[in-house]
């Protein structure tokens, strides 16, 4: 049985993974609901089921499109092996209860928000809009102890941010503040803390590693939310853990 569901929960991740780079590329471009079919971005071509199998069509097609042979984007299957991935280590991890959906949940805003905010350096609202109610939903059905403690993790959270914003006069963007603050539902205060501190410690490794690659660049952008995404779920899953450790250290 738990060999069925792990293979279950990696094949739903892969196909929600294909989906949601539809979303993390059409919300931005408000043309999600313009198109049924999916196109390739060079030639306009519309794609046939058999190219739109998640990686499996990638792979096949040595990651080029069968008929203006352009490159595909690596995002496209990045997206969708994480997911899939993410899926079963979340219902191995979890098994069924109410944290896999929650991770699940998590998952699921990190793989469109890899999308949307390296491809357009945006968070859109509608993204942020569409998971509210379902990480109320989640938190109401599992509730904090206090049960206030979502609502200050999201306070501090959107306000942590818009203090940064304030101060530095830009030095991050109303998307990374929205996202927090929804993410604060789930986390509750304090962890909602830890997840922005393992943010800022994940984005400046990876800043540090495109600026050994690329080289300096004056007025380069790095996108946050995918670091908040990562610090968000590592605090959700680990952070108690992550927590002890430290206070452990100070003994």
């Amino acid at each position: 049985m738990d060999i069925m569901y792990s293979v279950f929960f990696f094949i739903l991740g892969l196909i929600l993974g294909s989906f949601y780079n539809v979303v993390g590329l059409r919300v931005p471009e408000q043309t999600f609901f313009s198109s049924s079919r999916s196109i390739c971005p060079a030639c306009k071509q519309t794609l046939s089921w058999y190219e739109l199998i998640p990686v499996v069509s990638f792979v096949i097609q040595k990651g080029k499109c069968r008929n203006c042979k352009e490159r595909i984007s690596v995002l496209y299957p990045v997206v969708e092996l994480l997911t899939g991935i993410g899926f079963l280590l979340a219902y191995l991890y979890y098994g069924m209860s109410i944290s896999l959906w929650i991770t699940l949940c998590l998952i699921s805003l990190f793989a469109i928000i890899i999308v949307s905010d390296f491809r357009y350096m945006m968070i859109p609202n509608r993204i942020l809009l569409a998971f509210l109610p379902i990480m109320v939903i989640l938190r109401c059905l599992s509730p904090l102890d206090p049960w206030w403690s979502s609502l200050l993790g999201a306070v501090t959270g959107y306000g942590t941010v818009a203090l940064i914003i304030l101060i530095s006069r830009g030095g991050m963007g109303g998307g990374d503040m929205k996202l927090l603050g929804l993410l604060g539902i789930l986390l509750g205060f304090p962890y909602i803390l830890l997840a922005f501190f393992l943010a800022n410690v994940i984005g400046l490794a990876f800043s540090l590693a495109i600026l050994a690659k690329n080289g300096w660049r004056r007025k380069q952008e790095v996108p946050f939310g995918p670091s908040i995404m990562i610090g968000a779920i590592l605090t959700y899953i680990w952070g108690e853990e992550i927590v002890r450790a430290y206070m452990q250290t100070l003994w």
